[in-house]
């Protein structure tokens, strides 16, 4: 049900769907929105409105196989107050057909509708010319690829979404539902707010400066890409340590030579680099209120309370709880 034209509401968004675009980052937002626009959860477009675009009015195709029948084609951006571009994995795809697309948001730029990068939905935004001047809020995921195409662009892997005014850029995933969360209580009220947040069974709204929660490595310096595809899958596996010869299975080499290839690149084992990356995330977990200390160690791959307050006081020179009372 769309509203009807007689009637002003608050939020209008317009969502421009790509391909292999990202469902829990979409469905995020578009259900913060729903959640607030109606009482009961009965979906009435009253106090929030939205469309759903695809160009041509073609389908698409979410990362995860499901298909969105095309309804709308590129509307015209006036009559929304942000339209939101909603990526995924299309954004390592050279021969995709972006255009139209970039075309349609500098028209919408131009007009003064502000826009959402959601997921890679910043490449997009970028891609048009966009995003100079302006810090961008990327997934820590997808950090390398969009320093690679976007060089001269600012970003940021340490927060939840960005707010440049006329651009607001999200790291994807749950995040978008605090994006959502924010532009409703923005304009529908942060009673609004809560109510979608009560929906949702979700235990607040979290800041935009809470920090992502942060597995990357940084590897700019690192060439070889035996120990770059070792690290990816170390990424993965934060609380489920790998055994040294599954890592190397991973990465096409056999154990001595991946032991080699650290060692050349980053001055250690791969077994030691993995346990800093899991300290590290050990760290954060404090940094960030999350957890008790048993729970903090379980979840960074150690045995128990006492292996993982060992391993910190080594390497961070204090125990973790005396580290949580100093934060």
């Amino acid at each position: 049900m769309t509203p009807t034209a007689s009637k002003r509401v608050p939020l209008r968004i317009g969502f421009v769907l790509l391909e292999k675009f990202t469902l829990a980052a979409f469905g995020g937002l578009i259900d913060a929105l729903r959640l607030a626009a109606d009482d009961g959860g009965l979906s009435r477009q009253i106090h929030a409105s939205w469309r759903i675009m695809t160009p041509g009015a073609q389908p698409r195709v979410a990362s995860c196989g499901l298909q969105v029948e095309g309804r709308d084609d590129l509307l015209d951006p006036a009559q929304f107050d942000y339209i939101a571009v909603c990526g995924g994995n299309d954004y390592l795809d050279d021969k995709r057909p972006a255009t139209l697309v970039s075309d349609y948001l500098r028209s919408a730029h131009a007009g003064g509708v502000r826009l959402l990068g959601i997921c890679t939905g910043s490449f997009d935004i970028a891609r048009a010319g966009l995003a100079e001047g302006r810090t961008i809020c990327v997934h820590w995921n997808v950090q390398d690829a969009f320093e690679k195409q976007f060089p001269g662009v600012r970003i940021s892997v340490d927060r939840l979404f960005v707010d440049e005014g006329d651009i607001i850029t999200c790291a994807g995933s749950t995040a978008a539902i605090d994006l959502g969360l924010y532009l409703v209580s923005r304009h529908c009220g942060r009673d609004r707010a809560q109510q979608a947040v009560r929906h949702m069974m979700l235990a607040g709204i979290r800041a935009p400066s809470l920090p992502q929660a942060y597995f990357r490595q940084d590897l700019k310096d690192v060439v070889d890409p035996r120990v770059r595809k070792a690290v990816h899958f170390m990424e993965q596996q934060l609380d489920h340590p790998p055994a040294l010869p599954a890592l190397a299975r991973y990465s096409g080499v056999s154990s001595r030579q991946l032991e080699r290839a650290f060692k050349a690149e980053l001055g250690m084992t791969p077994m030691r680099f993995h346990r800093i990356m899991r300290l590290n995330y050990g760290r954060w977990m404090i940094d960030n209120k999350l957890e008790n200390i048993t729970q903090i160690a379980l979840d960074c791959g150690f045995s128990d309370t006492a292996h993982f307050s060992r391993e910190f006081r080594r390497h961070f020179g204090m125990p973790p709880s005396r580290y949580r009372q100093a934060m």
